[in-house]
């Protein structure tokens, strides 16, 4: 089988041996489990890593933080498990064209160079209040990039003629080349990585 219908994912690699695990490669022509990895503990670990990205894109947006001043709440498609699926299959054509590989390596990279491996946590001693600085587990690792993956595609294409598929095309792209400064994940990392080697 193929996801999409389209492109293996046998011949896909991943290089950071701590992610590998959660970065699960099953085939689906349909990425779509129904919910079933949402009932026990880690199990979303067991979901192909192509439909986490497409529930992803069903989420509201941000909600709780400003993108350029304002609030950015998805692109219409929270819950619509199909139109979130057309974007992502539209994504992955518009990365094939564009890199001429697998669109499934292509987020591979994305997700391996998009994740902090370094936060901050607050604690709390003596009624003192501070943040140290904590490794990030994998799992929660491959969220983090792929929140911002799918953040940058709704920001980018928010009151925009761009189209969402091809704001998400052009993040994963730029994401799995470590690009800074294209790359709104990377730029996140990169945020997340110095505030917490400030709090050492």
């Amino acid at each position: 089988m193929k996801v999409f219908n389209q492109w293996e994912t046998h011949d896909v690699r991943v290089s950071d041996l701590g992610l590998s695990r959660y970065l699960s490669l099953e085939t689906k022509i349909v990425p779509h489990s129904f919910g079933r990895g949402a009932k026990h503990r880690f199990e979303k670990a067991e979901i192909s890593v192509v439909e986490r990205l497409v529930n992803k894109m069903m989420r509201s947006g941000q909600g709780k933080r400003k993108l350029s001043g304002k609030y950015v709440r998805g692109r219409g498609s929270c819950g619509k498990k199909l139109q979130a699926m057309q974007i992502v299959e539209k994504a992955f054509k518009d990365v094939e064209t564009h890199t001429k590989q697998n669109p499934v390596q292509v987020l591979v990279n994305a997700i391996e160079q998009a994740a902090p491996r370094e936060d901050i946590t607050r604690i709390k001693r003596g009624g003192v209040s501070y943040t140290v600085a904590v490794d990030v587990a994998p799992l929660r690792r491959v969220d983090e990039a792929l929140k911002n993956i799918s953040l940058a595609a709704f920001s980018s294409s928010f009151n925009k003629k761009l189209s969402a598929s091809e704001a998400l095309a052009k993040e994963i792209v730029a994401a799995s080349k470590n690009d800074s400064s294209a790359s709104f994940a990377i730029k996140r990392r990169d945020e997340i990585e110095r505030i917490a080697a400030s709090s050492r």
